[in-house]
């Protein structure tokens, strides 16, 4: 068995780290063989080399070839598996938030139709990194519209696990914590719901088996740290990946491909953005975070989470953001529009403003 795999904007730091991951059979399984293509811009056409040397010195067994394509007109050829890393070109400084968001589409006008064409028709399209993530997938969803949505996702991993990290320094253990649920823009506004979080191996008066687990919220008492340093390290997350060797980034990549393939952990929530079908009341046609389990192969939405009224107006709020993002994307309406619903007021909320973005976290 071989997988072939593109990965897209392959100069990024997240690129050096993710290689040996798909590589090392963890993965894709110990009876896959693994082929890399690291598409870039021949600008980066050195990085590429080097990247390419150094795989092949790694020698795994299972690394039947790592090869480089700086024109499009190789890209995506046979892929089973395409991952777009965050394009560096978005590090430079753009007018607007709504350039911003027609640069993105204009690329993925490229891209779309190049994976459509190239790739697969069972194609895994895995978009990660932290500028646009929800609107990539869907700007890739919309110009390659033969792929099947259940088969482009947007990665919300990188703010879940960082949320579990910091909550268990807080707690001073291990990161034992589970079932954080990011709602929302991965890379916008999102809504941080610790509400379902479960503690494992904590160290107290209190004491169980392996499995025994303990509501998280009932651990911190510090509700001003949770509205402030909690607050604001998420918040600045955006402006630190970018000086990152890309350790975290390819982690998740890997993660989350190893669970489409080999199921995520029975009972155990993943946060992921994926196209809206209405569930929780939000809006069809936008990628939206939400929980979700893989099996078999596959990922359904967890739809027995229960959220109150709050949140539910929380949710609203966030959406209306991707569907302005969507109508700015789409030429429908020439700039983004203030929300004019109900202002969120209770004590568990807060919002951290980077760049006209931030997350909000229910606790």
């Amino acid at each position: 068995i071989l997988k072939k795999c593109f990965i897209l904007n392959a100069s990024a730091p997240a690129c050096y780290n993710l290689i040996p991951l798909l590589a090392n059979g963890e993965v894709f399984g110990m009876a896959t063989e693994v082929s890399i293509h690291l598409l870039d811009s021949s600008h980066y056409k050195e990085i590429l080399h080097g990247i390419v040397m150094e795989a092949q010195d790694l020698a795994f067994p299972l690394l039947r070839s790592v090869s480089m394509h700086t024109e499009l007109d190789d890209a995506f050829v046979q892929a089973d598996v395409v991952i777009l890393l965050d394009d560096i070109l978005l590090q430079h400084e753009i007018p607007s938030l709504e350039d911003c968001i027609r640069q993105v589409t204009e690329q993925c006008k490229v891209y779309g139709p190049l994976i459509e064409k190239n790739a697969n028709s069972r194609v895994k399209v895995i978009v990660s990194g932290k500028t646009f993530v929800n609107l990539r997938a869907l700007m890739i969803m919309t110009f390659a519209p033969s792929i099947d949505g259940q088969n482009v996702i947007a990665l919300a991993m990188f703010l879940e696990n960082a949320a579990k990290a910091m909550l268990a320094r807080k707690l001073n253990m291990s990161s034992a914590v589970k079932d954080v649920i990011v709602w929302g823009n991965i890379s916008g506004n999102s809504y941080i719901d610790l509400s379902k979080a479960k503690v494992y191996r904590y160290d107290s008066a209190i004491w169980g088996p392996p499995n025994f687990s303990r509501h998280l919220p009932d651990m911190i008492y510090d509700g001003n740290w949770v509205r402030s340093e909690f607050a604001f390290v998420l918040s600045s997350l955006s402006s630190r990946e970018h000086h990152c060797l890309g350790m975290s980034p390819a982690h998740v990549i890997a993660t989350v491909l190893r669970y489409w393939y080999q199921d995520s952990p029975p009972g155990e929530i993943v946060s992921m953005g994926i196209l809206s079908e209405g569930q929780f009341c939000i809006p069809e046609g936008i990628i939206f975070s939400m929980p979700v389990r893989f099996q078999d192969g596959s990922w359904e939405v967890i739809t027995e989470t229960e959220i109150n009224e709050e949140t539910q107006e929380a949710l609203k709020r966030l959406a209306h953001d991707l569907i302005q993002e969507k109508q700015v994307a789409l030429g429908e309406i020439p700039e983004m529009r203030p929300y004019k619903g109900k202002t969120i007021s209770s004590k568990y909320w807060f919002k951290a403003v980077s760049y006209n973005r931030g997350h909000k976290i229910r606790f």
